[in-house]
Formats: C-alpha cells, structure tokens, sequence
C-alpha cells in the first residue's frame, strides 16, 4: 500500500499514523484558565526531547469535525505553565474517563475522582495518584495548522520533579517494573509496559565489528534472524583463526553442513555465548 496523505480523509490518516507509530507515552496535562478553573486531559502525542534543559513536548490536536482547539491549548496560551503527570496501570481507566470531552469549565479531576494536589512552582495542580510529576512552564507553542487534525507542540521546561519513593530501586533510580506504565496503541488499545518489556544490551563502547564483518553465508542465513546478525555483530573483536581451530575441534564441527551450524549458532546465540557464535561460523 502506498498512501499520499492528501488522498485520503482526516479520520483514516489519523488511524495510519497512531496505528503506526506505537506505543505513545501518554501524558496527563493540568493547566488553569484565567479565572483558575483547572483542566486535566491525557495526550498521546508526548515525548521527552532534552535533558539539559529538560524539555517535555506533548500536541493537542484540533477537533477532526471543526479544526476547534482544546480546553488544554487555550489554558497554555492565557496561562504558561502546566504539570504533566505521568500515567501508570492503576489510573488508566480514570485517565480514558478524563479525556471525555466536558463542557469548557467542567473539572475533569472530579469527574473522574483522581485527586489534585497543590504544585510547588506552578499554578496547575498535580495528579496525586500518578508516579512521577512534572511542573513545567511553558516555554513556546509552536502551530501546525488551523485545519482539524492539525496540532500545537506546547514545549515545556520541567522546573520540579515529584517522584513516588516506592518506584525507585535500590539506587533511587526508577525502576520499570515497579512504576508501571501504560502506553497508547491504535483504536481502543493499551499496552502496559512491564508485561512488554525485554532486554537489549547498549551497542558495546568499544565499537562492535557489525554484520558485515560475518562471512556471506551468515549475512544470507535461511536461519539466522535480523535480531541474531544483530547480536552478533555487536561484538567487539573477531575470534582468531587459532581460537576458531580449537573451538572446532573441540566441538568435532567438522562434520556439520553450513546451515546446521548456522542452526548450532543460533542456539549459542540465545545462551548469549556470541563469541563461541562466531566460532561456529568462521570454521
């Protein structure tokens, strides 16, 4: 399927885009009007983009049916600060309650009995049950567009962080497990994050050798996967001939054809044994 965006309707390039791109960190916006009447809406549209200053963007989008903005969007711009509070299992259903869009004025902690604490720097206030907590003032909003389906990226400097003590581990840094998030899929789903998680080791510091530097029939392995060439390649340093010889050896592999040993291989590889990998692939 190949798609230019401008052949299709709003609603069906909305579906491809968050269909696509997933999962999305979702952010819990508090923001107050002029006259101080609070305002809580959950975005998808979110993501951290600096740490030095530390830099929180999320993008309210213009209603599909009117290109009208958001309760959110009008608070930020007569009122430059906001707290985003961030979104765990135990708070999704009250977080979909709350994206419901209420009359202009209607206190969306209320309706969805989620509690609001005073913040330290900003007006806004916090999300009491959320685990971690940010107070931003509001630093630019940049448009995209006045059509509906067009969004605003509000860009925002984090000015106080409010960390629940029991997400953290034993070195005060946040652990996974424990903090529990949720994330935005397509349509009406969510995936939580910690029956998702898997490991993926950092690309070694001392450069790995890459997937090119693997003999052909290893690059072309009915076999191996992308996952493995990629394991394999993330080692730092080529086994050496005499290395390989022992190994082959030892492990009487002279009688193994090329795609038993890539299937040999794959097996070292989910042992996280990569070098002895190699070995099988070089003899």
């Amino acid at each position: 399927m190949k798609i230019r965006p401008e052949d299709i309707e709003n609603p069906q390039l909305y579906g491809h885009l968050v269909g696509a791109v997933q999962p999305r960190p979702i952010a819990f916006a508090s923001t107050v009007d002029n006259d101080g009447k609070v305002n809580l809406s959950p975005f998808s549209f979110f993501n951290v983009f600096s740490a030095k200053p530390p830099i929180l963007v999320f993008s309210p989008v213009r209603r599909g049916r009117d290109g009208t903005v958001k309760d959110t969007l009008i608070n930020v711009q007569q009122n430059a600060e906001v707290v985003i509070s961030v979104v765990n299992y135990n708070m999704v259903q009250q977080m979909s309650l709350a994206s419901t869009e209420y009359a202009t004025g209607v206190d969306e902690f209320v309706k969805s009995g989620l509690t609001a604490v005073k913040s330290e720097l900003v007006k806004p206030p916090r999300v009491a049950e959320s685990p971690v907590q940010f107070e931003c003032k509001v630093i630019d909003i940049k448009e995209l567009g006045d059509n509906g389906g067009a969004g605003s990226l509000v860009i925002c400097e984090v000015v106080m962080i409010h960390i629940d003590d029991q997400i953290l581990d034993e070195n005060d840094s946040i652990d996974p497990f424990k903090i529990d998030t949720v994330a935005r899929m397509g349509g009406n789903w969510y995936c939580r994050s910690k029956d998702a998680m898997f490991e993926v080791e950092k690309p070694t510091r001392n450069h790995g050798v890459g997937v090119d530097a693997l003999p052909e029939h290893a690059r072309n392995s009915e076999v191996l996967t992308g996952n493995d060439l990629g394991r394999l390649g993330n080692l730092s340093e080529i086994p050496e001939d005499d290395e390989v010889l022992a190994f082959a050896k030892a492990e009487n592999l002279s009688h193994l054809n090329t795609k038993d040993k890539h299937k040999k291989a794959k097996e070292l590889i989910a042992k996280n044994q990569i070098a002895d990998a190699w070995k099988i692939l070089l003899s």
